[in-house]
């Protein structure tokens, strides 16, 4: 199961977002909560004081202005009574009103002004006496008034009444009766007033100063309940914020800041638990993908090394070059998935070969490639992988020759097969998508060269050791037990199909006077040459092989016995007219054969018999002169001076291959 890892903030992204969040905020000021609530404690009671002070001051004042109203009003009505009193015979009109007037009862102390005036606007009576007999500055406004007035201000009250009327009509008569003056009241302010305005201000200054000690008590007592608890858990939450989990609040008592201490820490401990949780899951995450990309890394070398198993496997259970060449192309593109490869071998003339191909069929195999033509002549000259990740810029591997199939867009990399310091070849892996081999692919396909190249040499070498194990070694030629191992298909075939065969047999003539005179050296090369003549004349499907000595055979599959001898009297002359030799002491001076013929199934049915049949043939040109061609007659085997290695068998006889004719034919 696929496992899905989620990227989640860790707490120090999420405490930068908080600080980003809070710092426009922070930025404004360091106002605390004290004096939030100081300011919202001691600024509403000063204001609710100097308002309360302000109402009662001005009630008292308007109580007592009301009070000096009705004051100045009944004194004018007692003062105004006063002139209804009867009067002691013989006495001054209204002394009353003098006497009253002069009295300093407590009635008059606030009575500033107390005068009345006659008609014409002079002080009749005043409580100063100085002003009585002249006219009042006022008399004109004072007469002007109508009915009794009363007016009062923050100066006082003034009382301005008419004298006269029914009251006055039992001393005055007349139209002199209704008129007879105006009494004139006026009432600074009382020392009440002056006595409140005092009480006021004590008062005011008193509730200012128990403003200042509510505040001054309040302050401090925030200041140590709230302010500083607040600001040490601002002071631990700040810690906590820059990342020291281990930080606690105080937490004692139980009021609400204790309480939220003490909920800060839980909150602490927990942040601090999903912490080391994070970090144990981070660990453990690291550790998962570390594990992870191991365990992707094995796979990979896993199956890189079973990939290069089976290659080593599937290459080593053949050893026919052709076959591997095929079975390595089959792997390279069914395992690699590299749709275009090719394989080169470095063939006899120092060229790059293309011996297999992939797709078939696009008539790339047997095209050359010299040294440092092309990627793969580069990475040849250079014994090095040459990788093209965008053919459109570089040199394609076919050298853009116009090669049909060769893809012109991709990417592609040559690898050199390289054993033992040898160049067998190269390899070319090609894909249509640009740089689309990794670096982990090219040590892989190098390795898969590597293995092909280990492959390609123990081909070779095993093709090496059949061919020497199945030709003779001087001439090139199948030897005597590859011989007589193609006689027995060649007649196995002829049998089963009831098609002829021919054998020749030929012997060089005087070989042993040629070895005598001309030394050993010249016998040999003189084989060579009566070899290179043979097999030059022969057909394809025509098998020559050295019998033994200087005796060679020839199989001819599907001839008759009279195309036989044409063939063997052919083979004769051109022996004779080819190979010659300068030493003297050879009739005419150069080397000739004597052949003998045999044919299956005319003389004889069975591998010995046919041997031995061409072997009487040819001694009997020996015998009869040399440089000629016999053919088998019956009794031939039979001559009385020949020495035959084997009695002619029976027809049901086993077939063995017979040993070398001990006839001395020098």
């Amino acid at each position: 199961m696929p496992l899905t890892i989620f990227n989640t903030p860790s707490l120090a992204d999420r405490t930068r977002v908080h600080e980003a969040h809070c710092a426009p905020h922070m930025a404004l000021g360091s106002e605390t909560i004290g004096r939030k609530l100081l300011w919202s404690i001691a600024l509403p009671g000063l204001v609710v004081a100097l308002l309360g002070v302000g109402h009662f001051s001005r009630e008292a004042r308007q109580a007592v202005r009301e009070g000096t109203h009705l004051e100045a009003l009944a004194l004018a009505e007692a003062v105004a009574s006063t002139f209804t009193l009867p009067q002691a015979p013989g006495a001054a009109p209204h002394g009353a009103v003098a006497e009253v007037l002069a009295s300093d009862t407590r009635l008059f102390r606030s009575v500033e002004d107390l005068r009345v005036l006659t008609p014409e606007g002079r002080i009749r009576w005043s409580r100063r006496p100085a002003e009585q007999g002249h006219p009042h500055p006022e008399a004109s406004r004072l007469s002007a008034t109508g009915p009794e007035t009363a007016r009062s201000s923050d100066h006082g009250t003034e009382v301005v009444r008419p004298l006269g009327g029914p009251e006055c009509s039992g001393c005055h008569t007349g139209e002199a009766a209704q008129r007879m003056g105006v009494l004139q009241v006026r009432m600074g302010e009382p020392a009440l007033t002056r006595q409140l305005q005092t009480v006021f201000q004590d008062a005011l200054g008193a509730m200012v100063l128990f403003v200042g000690i509510l505040g001054l008590v309040t302050w401090l007592s925030l200041r140590f309940v709230l302010t500083a608890p607040l600001k040490r858990l601002s002071e631990a939450m700040g810690r906590a914020a820059d990342g020291d989990l281990l930080v606690r609040a105080e937490a004692r008592g139980t009021d609400e800041i204790s309480r939220l201490g003490a909920a800060f820490n839980q909150m602490l401990a927990r942040l601090t638990s999903m912490k080391v949780e994070e970090i144990d899951t981070h660990r453990d995450l690291q550790l998962v993908k570390e594990k992870l990309a191991l365990k992707d890394e094995l796979e990979e070398r896993l199956t890189e090394l079973s990939l290069l198993f089976d290659v080593a496997r599937s290459l080593n259970t053949t050893l026919e070059l052709d076959e591997l060449l095929s079975r390595i192309t089959r792997m390279v593109v069914e395992r690699l998935h590299i749709p275009d490869f090719s394989i080169m071998l470095l063939n006899e003339e120092g060229l790059l070969e293309v011996k297999h191909a992939w797709p078939q069929g696009r008539g790339l195999e047997g095209h050359t490639f010299a040294m440092g033509e092309g990627a793969c002549g580069r990475a040849a000259q250079a014994r090095k992988a040459v990788y093209l990740p965008d053919l459109t810029d570089s040199t394609s591997v076919f050298a853009r020759r116009g090669l049909r199939g060769g893809s012109e867009q991709g990417s592609l990399l040559a690898v050199p097969m390289v054993h033992a310091d040898t160049l067998l070849g190269v390899i070319n892996f090609q894909r249509p998508e640009t740089a689309s081999i990794s670096a982990e692919e090219i040590e892989l396909f190098t390795a898969v060269a590597d293995q092909a190249a280990t492959a390609v040499t123990n081909a070779r070498l095993h093709a090496e050791t059949v061919k020497l194990t199945l030709t003779d070694a001087l001439t090139g030629v199948p030897n005597r037990r590859h011989l007589f191992q193609r006689m027995d298909l060649e007649l196995a075939r002829a049998q089963r199909f009831g098609v002829p065969m021919a054998l020749l047999m030929v012997d060089v003539d005087h070989f042993k006077r040629l070895n005598d005179l001309a030394g050993h050296r010249a016998g040999d090369e003189t084989l060579r040459r009566v070899s290179d003549v043979l097999r030059n004349r022969a057909r394809k499907v025509d098998t020559l092989g050295r019998y033994g000595g200087e005796e060679f055979v020839l199989l001819l599959p599907q001839v008759s016995k009279a195309t036989a001898v044409e063939v063997a009297e052919t083979l004769r002359r051109a022996v004779a007219d080819s190979v010659t030799l300068s030493r003297p002491g050879l009739p005419g001076g150069h080397v000739t054969v004597s052949i003998g013929v045999a044919h299956f199934p005319t003389d004889a049915t069975s591998q010995d018999m046919l041997v031995d049949c061409a072997d009487s043939a040819l001694y009997c040109s020996k015998r009869t002169g040399r440089n000629r061609v016999t053919a088998f007659e019956p009794g031939m085997e039979v001559h009385p001076g020949r020495e035959r290695s084997i009695s002619t068998p029976p027809a049901d006889a086993p077939s063995t291959p017979p040993a070398p004719s001990g006839i001395a034919k020098a």
